[in-house]
């Protein structure tokens, strides 16, 4: 069996967290690693390529100071040195000084003429043989086990009747790659810091950009099944701002998820204890006579048809807080406004009247506007006297629909037309006091705010009530939203 942290032991969470930036830092550093390693490697590249081509340069210019040499006039003699190789080469020697490396041999007659010190130890080499009979430009490399790699050019120096001179210039390379290893080193040296300061800053660094990641997992281990008030402090809009908000809103959803159905069980205990109470004191006491037994399952009867009443408004009430709650359509305000008065009638014998009904069309849920507004018929019927009429009326105007039921009677106090919209609040005018659970009003109010609208109740100065619910008249073919 595999055991599980528990949410005391925040273990297993801290582990993923580090984990993840470990793989993070993991990542930048191998990439860093390998970008260093790369950019040292072309370096090294570049500068060897650069030292072997100075190297050649170097040669070209000797050679090139040569020729120029070659085609002035003889300090002894006052001529042009001509095909004389050995008074060129003499004068060469007499103003030349050869830079660090270089080594200069000279032949005549294919023999050994002149050298200096690096081309007198040159000369022991066995290449050397055979650049004394060149007749055209030779330009080479030796890999020699003690000297190393030695890079020459070596010319042919006379007229095109007569060449009986050669000129060779060479460069010993290890003491130019030495000093590119030792660039390279030091190369090393700076990469190798800017890597170890690189990797402590991307450390701290991942720990900044995952400190979100930290506080939603403290957020959600804090959470409990009656607290989810916290909530995470979002910086920025990054993805990792962005996840902060999105978890913040979850738990605004589930927030509001769980007070509903709180609110729901608390309604619910708090309205069906009253008829349970009176099914169970009617059981408690019913006799065997059969007349007490038809009045007891009679009050029971009406009773159980009132507890399902009452769990209907609080699933209407539940379902007012969903997402899905409204599915609006097309409606004919004038059709509507008269189907209502229909089915007004069905309710109590007594004048019901069109007040208005426009001829247009706006886009609602017919069957929960249907609803509210038989909610606020019946509430007119139970606390109004029959003789009395009611209106009913319906208009469009500035953008919103308007439906309002106004009735007769003796008014609502201007200090409860707030709470008689909130559930369980019931009036105690007109009529007597009525049966219902007190949540037909709270049910209108909650169908108009699912459609973004709302619901108002005022005293009219000629009396009676007015209860209007003004809705936005969304295009049809809306969302519902």
């Amino acid at each position: 069996m595999i055991p599980r942290s528990s949410p005391e032991s925040p273990v297993g969470a801290r582990r993923n967290s580090g984990s993840v930036r470990a793989r993070i830092l993991g990542w930048y550093v191998v990439l860093l690693g390998v970008s260093l390693v790369a950019a040292l490697l072309l370096q090294r590249m570049f500068l060897l390529a650069q030292a072997r081509s100075d190297a050649e340069l170097a040669m070209d210019q000797e050679v090139g100071e040569l020729r120029q040499l070659s085609q002035g006039v003889n300090p002894e003699s006052g001529e042009p040195f001509g095909t004389d190789a050995s008074a060129i080469f003499d004068t060469f020697f007499v103003r030349n000084v050869p830079l660090g490396g270089e080594g200069l041999i000279t032949f005549i007659d294919g023999e050994i003429y002149k050298t200096d010190v690096l081309g007198s130890t040159l000369a022991n080499l066995p290449e050397v043989v055979g650049w004394g009979m060149i007749s055209e430009s030779e330009r080479g490399v030796i890999a020699d086990s003690d000297l190393g790699e030695i890079r020459y050019l070596a010319v042919p120096v006379g007229s095109a009747d007569e060449l009986n001179g050669v000129f060779v210039v060479a460069v010993l390379m290890p003491d130019r790659l030495a000093s590119v290893d030792q660039a390279i080193r030091l190369g090393a040296v700076v990469y190798g810091s800017i890597f170890f300061l690189a990797t402590v800053l991307a450390w701290a660094a991942a720990g900044r950009i995952l400190q979100p990641l930290r506080d939603l997992t403290e957020t959600a281990r804090a959470i409990t099944d009656t607290d989810i008030s916290q909530r995470i402090d979002v910086e920025g809009d990054d993805e990792i701002g962005e996840l902060a908000r999105t978890f913040n809103a979850m738990l605004d959803r589930l927030d509001d998820a769980f007070a509903s159905e709180r609110r729901f069980i608390d309604d619910a205990g708090h309205e069906l204890r009253t008829p349970i109470t009176v099914i169970r004191g009617n059981l408690e006491v019913m006799g065997d006579h059969p007349d007490d037994r038809a009045e007891t399952v009679k009050v029971v009867t009406d009773e159980l048809d009132r507890m399902s009443r009452i769990v209907d408004d609080l699933l209407d009430l539940a379902k007012a807080e969903q997402p899905d709650f409204i599915q609006p359509g097309p409606i004919d305000l004038d059709e509507f406004i008269r189907e209502l008065v229909g089915k007004a009638t069905t309710l109590d014998e007594r004048a019901w009247r069109v007040e208005r009904a426009e001829p247009a069309q706006f886009s609602a849920d017919r069957h929960r506007l249907n609803q509210a507004m038989m909610n606020l018929l019946r509430n007119a019927a139970e606390h109004t006297p029959s003789e009395t009429p009611v209106r009913i009326g319906g208009k469009i105007e500035a953008g919103d629909v308007l439906l309002w039921v106004q009735d007769e009677g003796p008014g609502i106090p201007e200090e409860d037309h707030q709470r008689i919209f909130e559930r369980f609040s019931r009036g105690e005018t007109g009529k007597a006091r009525t049966e219902g659970a007190g949540l037909g009003l709270a049910i209108v109010a909650a169908i108009a705010e699912a459609h973004g609208g709302e619901v108002e109740v005022v005293t009219p100065d000629e009396g009676g009530t007015r209860f209007t619910m003004t809705i936005p008249a969304r295009p049809q073919g809306g969302d519902g939203g």
